[in-house]
This record gives structure tokens, sequence and C-alpha cells, in this order.
């Protein structure tokens, strides 16, 4: 895929083995639709194909890094049909919780899951908001720089939905934490996040991409084979604890989620605990899936 073929995202090589991705939707505030996603999968395929390439930063253009799933996309199952799918999972046009749970799995775990298993370190610089499907950006990343007003939030629960698909989060925060994080709302900001372990730097905003560079910087010098090894390493510990495992289970749990909603609501979600204007724009996007229906 050319450069000029991406429409919401910039590829770029700002050094030798170096490759930096950009989301550039600012005006949605990095707010991920369907195509934003693929785009993102063939930018990190592309980085991770590269020979050249020994160290990958996903950046974002705007105030905020990502305000999560866009909402607005109103066709889902419209807008999976234009792209060609890179996972095994199968569904995508049938009934019930089948076509849902295949794209989420797609799109959202198994991206995710990727993402974290790319064989080459990789650094997010966050600034500014990073909502729910935004943390399913940076989580993958092996390392995180945050600007210093870089916060972090899942308020998927007031959505009736146990927190985002990809179940990171007792993994980034630890146990306490993680539960606080996911019964109340409330964001993490980036000096707290610092102190969880959730990033590894917070610099002035200004400062964000040059320490995100610099930090590359440092790590392209490295072998490329001995980083692959350290990675493969690092990430084993986890899963022989029994990580992937938890994330089926918490992915499993937030099907289930989504499917008591549709019988309960008719839609994803539970609009009985969001504010009146979402649960206002909630109703506009069902009756127009509605109406896409019966057209």
């Amino acid at each position: 895929m050319a450069d000029a073929d991406f429409k919401s995202l910039i590829y770029e090589i700002p050094e030798t083995g170096i490759a930096r991705i950009r989301l550039n939707r600012p005006d949605r505030a990095n707010a991920q639709d369907t195509e934003l996603l693929y785009e993102l999968n063939e930018a990190f395929d592309r980085a991770a194909h590269d020979d050249d390439v020994r160290v990958i930063i996903l950046a974002a253009e705007g105030k905020h890094f990502s305000a999560g799933h866009d909402l607005s996309e109103t066709d889902s199952a419209a807008a999976m049909r234009k792209q060609r799918t890179v996972g095994t999972m199968c569904g995508f046009g049938c009934a019930g919780a089948e076509a849902q749970m295949a794209r989420e799995e797609e799109i959202y775990t198994g991206f995710c899951e990727r993402w974290r298993n790319i064989p080459k370190p990789t650094i997010a610089a966050v600034q500014g908001k990073c909502i729910a499907g935004g943390l399913m950006l940076a989580w993958p990343c092996d390392l995180i720089i945050a600007s210093d007003d870089a916060s972090f939030a899942d308020p998927v629960v007031s959505f009736g939905v146990g927190g985002i698909e990809w179940f990171h989060h007792v993994y980034e925060v630890g146990m306490r934490r993680a539960k606080e994080m996911l019964f109340t709302g409330e964001d993490i900001k980036a000096a707290e996040a610092l102190q969880l372990g959730m990033v590894n730097k917070v610099v002035p905003r200004a400062e964000l991409q040059d320490a995100a560079l610099e930090m590359a910087r440092k790590i392209s010098a490295k072998s490329r084979f001995a980083l692959k090894m350290t990675k493969l390493a690092l990430n084993g510990v986890a899963d022989a604890a029994g990580r992937d495992m938890a994330m089926q289970n918490a992915f499993h749990l937030h099907q289930l989620a989504h499917t008591h909603n549709l019988k309960v609501f008719s839609m994803l979600v539970d609009p009985t605990g969001l504010p009146e204007a979402t649960r206002k724009a909630m109703a506009a996007r069902l009756a127009a899936q509605q109406q896409q229906q019966q057209g």
C-alpha cells in the first residue's frame, strides 16, 4: 500500500531504522472507524516486514491520541465487506451474535494481539485523551511515552459492558487500580500512569515526539534479532502465566453483554447509564441502522 493510499494515517521513516505511524483523523479526535483500523494494521505489517526498520512508533495528529471507537459509523457490516480480513474468523454476515462477535474478534482482539506480537519493539506516543478503544492502540505497544496532559480512561462499564474488548487493564495498572478504573470510569492522569508502570516516561507535550524518537534511536542501535528474541521472552512471561486465556474469557463475557443488551435495549449497549446527549446519539444511530436494514 503506497503512502498516498492511506486515508486515515501517515506512514513515514523519520530516521534510519525507525518507522513512524501517525493517526490522522484529528477532526474526529482520532476515533477509530473500520477503515482506520485496517489501515493501521497494514501500516504495522509494512513496518514489520521491512528489514531496515528496527523500531516502530505509533503517534497521533491533533489534540488527542484517540477518543476510541467511532460511534458515528452506523453500518459496520457494510464497512467490513469493504475490507479483506486478515484472521481466520468467519460469520461476518450471519444472524444473531455471530456477526458481531466475528467483527470484534477480527478488528479488536485480533488486531491487538497481532500488534502486541510484532517481532520488533513498538513505542506509543500518547497525548491528550486516550479513551476506551484508544487504549487498544496504546496498550499493545511495548513502551508508552505520554505527554504531561495525557489521560487514560475506560468508561465502557457505563455502556453496560464490562470493559473494552482487549481486557489488558490488570496487566497495565494492577488488580486494585483496574477495578477502580472500570467500576468508576474515571481517568488515570499521566503522572499516576507513570507511577503505576503503565507508561515509561512523561514529558511536556511539546517534547513528546522528540522523546519518542530519542527512545527509538537508542533501541534501533541494538541487534534486530536480539530485540526480537527479547520481546518473545518478555511476552512469553505473561502468556505462560495464563494471560491469553484470561483475555479470551473476558472477550467472551464482553460478547455476552452485547447479546444481553441487544435483547433488552435493541442495541449493543445499555443506554440507561449514559448521559442524555449520548443516549440520544445512540438512539439516532439505532434508528439509522434500522432504516438501512429496512431499505
